[in-house]
């Protein structure tokens, strides 16, 4: 079981490094940048890593986000509206990396990337304080314009592994990224859901023996009760659609970034009672 970790000395690498020594799964929320402002995603970026986040993923609005539910869709339309284009999202990331140094994550579909250009957009990302990047409809054969230029701008690159993913499958996917790799809980778009598959466990454990790189899952987890259920067997837990629509619901709010920030910190103190004890059950 080998893995090419092309960053281990990275911001991802090193937090995956602290959170294991401390036997704790990590946090990443999700948050599409620009919704509804950038002025906004700064300072949620900081409200959730003050709130216990560990890593923070930034989604890049796009028109057509295939992989997305109705959320989802709706914070991309808003960050669209508000300009976040990728030259301005940097610019706040550059801005942000004067306060923090939690690991940050580009998130989002190759259309856009491709307009950029790979090249420029790795060397651009990584002056700007950016640690890695998530394209969801790019398969690691089809990556190479952009590995290339990310690994020697010292980028990670994690990729996506479903439910019907087989595990020789998964196995060729892992050789291809560093950082961690991301499980899609469930068969369908991203989307608050009341349950988690009873398979979840399994799967998780049966990916274990193809890498040796961190597993987070994501897709559906929306409750505190749901964040500690994984945050037992995997390595992150990725929460997106319950905080797109914590900041639909409350956009025009003075106490915004407050609320998605006490909601952060509801998911990881459940998170740290998944196996530490401790603690009354949590709820949603």
């Amino acid at each position: 079981m080998t893995n090419r970790i092309k960053n281990p000395n990275g911001r991802i690498a090193a937090k995956f490094t602290e959170l294991r020594a401390r036997d704790e799964a990590a946090l990443i929320p999700y948050i599409v940048a620009g919704d509804p402002d950038l002025e906004t995603t700064r300072r949620l970026v900081l409200e959730l890593e003050a709130r216990g986040a560990d890593l923070i993923e930034l989604g890049v609005p796009f028109s057509d986000p295939m992989a997305d539910g109705p959320a989802n869709q709706r914070a991309a339309a808003r960050g669209l509206a508000a300009g976040a284009t990728i030259p301005a999202i940097l610019s706040m990331v550059a801005e942000l990396r004067r306060s923090t140094r939690i690991p940050l994550i580009l998130f989002g579909y190759y259309n856009p990337i491709f307009h950029y250009g790979c090249d420029r957009l790795c060397a651009d990302a990584a002056r700007a304080g950016i640690d890695g990047m998530l394209v969801v409809d790019l398969p690691p054969e089809e990556a190479q314009e952009l590995a290339r230029p990310s690994a020697a701008a010292g980028l990670d690159i994690i990729y996506l592994l479903a439910p019907t993913t087989p595990l020789a499958r998964s196995r060729i996917i892992a050789r291809s990224a560093s950082g961690f790799l991301y499980y899609v809980s469930v068969a369908g778009v991203t989307g608050a859901r009341t349950s988690l598959a009873l398979d979840l466990p399994g799967n998780v454990r049966d990916l274990r023996t193809v890498t040796d790189l961190p597993i987070g899952v994501g897709f559906g987890i929306s409750t505190p009760a749901q964040a500690r259920e994984v945050a037992a067997f995997a390595d992150a837990v990725v929460v997106g659609s319950a905080i797109s629509q914590l900041i639909e619901a409350h956009a025009h709010s003075a106490e915004l970034v407050e609320i998605v920030g006490e909601f952060a910190g509801a998911l990881k103190e459940a998170m740290r009672t998944a196996r530490h004890g401790g603690g009354a059950d949590a709820t949603a």
